[in-house]
């Protein structure tokens, strides 16, 4: 199995234990989206479009993702992740504002994340990806972030495009942690 085929393996194996009754369709190269979620590209096109975009952005760089089912915290009222993104659970935003709403918008999606793998101990760290619509700093973003981070705990990933730079970066969350502890 070449390593494309183990991320789509690793992606599936993770939704499937987070959604075992659903069934997965691939809609483009390196996306595939859960049956449940395929009536929404009819109800909520402007946000489908902007979840495929974001999605894109990763998966043309070589990522995997499985769209997760949009009614998942339909039951308890909370929101959860968008997507298992080579195996991780995630949850995707686009930011068009301040540092401040950078800092919202992370701890929202971080809160998606965490919410979803709560009743699962056999998944660990959840992850957060941001595409910045704004002209923010690599190192303004990271240090925001790392902020964020100070009193959490889990493990994962934060990725930002950086539109305006037409470049992706990527942390784990003990990288960005540690910046706090250096200032």
């Amino acid at each position: 199995m070449n390593d494309e085929e183990q991320r789509i393996e690793r992606t599936r194996a993770v939704a499937t234990v987070l959604f075992p009754e659903e069934k997965w369709f691939q809609t483009e190269s390196r996306i595939w989206v859960a049956k449940s979620r395929i009536a929404e590209k009819l109800k909520e096109q402007d946000k489908w479009k902007r979840e495929m975009a974001q999605a894109r952005i990763l998966t043309d760089r070589g990522s995997v993702a499985f769209f997760l089912p949009d009614e998942q915290g339909a039951k308890t009222g909370e929101r959860c992740a968008d997507v298992v993104l080579d195996g991780s659970v995630m949850e995707l935003k686009t930011v068009t504002g301040t540092r401040v709403t950078l800092g919202t918008d992370f701890k929202k999606a971080y809160k998606q994340g965490k919410a979803l793998i709560q009743k699962h101990a056999e998944i660990s760290g959840h992850s957060v990806f941001i595409w910045l619509l704004t002209d923010l700093t690599v190192d303004s973003v990271r240090a925001k972030i790392a902020g964020e981070l100070k009193e959490r705990h889990d493990s994962g990933v934060f990725k930002c495009f950086f539109e305006i730079l037409g470049k992706l970066y990527s942390w784990n969350y003990n990288e960005l942690r540690a910046i706090i502890g250096r200032k």
